[in-house]
């Protein structure tokens, strides 16, 4: 019940947040489609390439497929009520979709037994592969890979599931809303990790 449950969770705010990506790129409305599809499930694609599970796997989520596409229509059809206040929750709904899909790929590789180097992978792939190729689709520096704390909350959500220290449906549930308020503070107060850039040493030499 816990899988299923944050697998709904992170596929709604996952689809939401390439959907509204897409508009804001002025894609037409297959992009806008193809482009929530795309970051509801690239990251659990990915995962599943690299911890053994049959591609195949991703076509039998026909309930998250139409969870996805209802989400995605939704988006369409009512834009004034969502990009509205789009600033003020879009990070919210990224949060829930790191969290919820960290937590979820993180147990299926506990479920497969793989070793915790494994674990965490899952975790960052499935919480942060979609965001990536979507950002990547849309012409954008993907938010993971730039200085804001991102994909530390779900390699954090990788070793405590890897360790066993969150088991229960209590715990995991308890690990999902920690992970979302510290991305959302993350955020909220600018927390960065260290950067080198070659661009200003270039420019102090020159």
């Amino acid at each position: 019940m816990t899988w299923e449950v944050l697998s709904i969770i992170g596929t709604i705010a996952f689809a939401i947040s390439g959907a509204i990506v897409a508009m804001e790129e002025d894609y037409d409305i297959l992009g806008i489609y193809i482009l929530g599809i795309v970051t509801a499930f690239g990251g659990g694609a990915v995962r599943n390439l690299l911890i053994g599970v049959p591609v195949s796997a991703l076509w039998g989520q026909n309930v998250l497929f139409q969870v996805a596409l209802l989400s995605i229509t939704c988006v369409f059809l009512f834009p004034q009520i969502l990009l509205k206040h789009w600033n003020t929750w879009g990070n919210f709904t990224d949060a829930i979709g790191l969290s919820a899909f960290a937590i979820q790929g993180a147990l299926y590789a506990v479920h497969m037994n793989h070793p915790l180097s494994a674990v965490v992978v899952a975790a960052v792939l499935t919480g942060s592969g979609g965001g990536i190729i979507r950002d990547m689709l849309a012409g954008r520096k993907p938010l993971v890979l730039k200085y804001e704390i991102y994909n530390v909350w779900a390699i954090a959500g990788g070793f405590i599931i890897g360790l066993r220290i969150a088991k229960t449906p209590l715990e995991l549930y308890i690990l999902f809303i920690l992970l979302v308020i510290f991305r959302i503070l993350s955020y909220k107060y600018k927390w960065k990790l260290p950067t080198k850039s070659l661009n200003h040493m270039n420019d102090r030499s020159l």
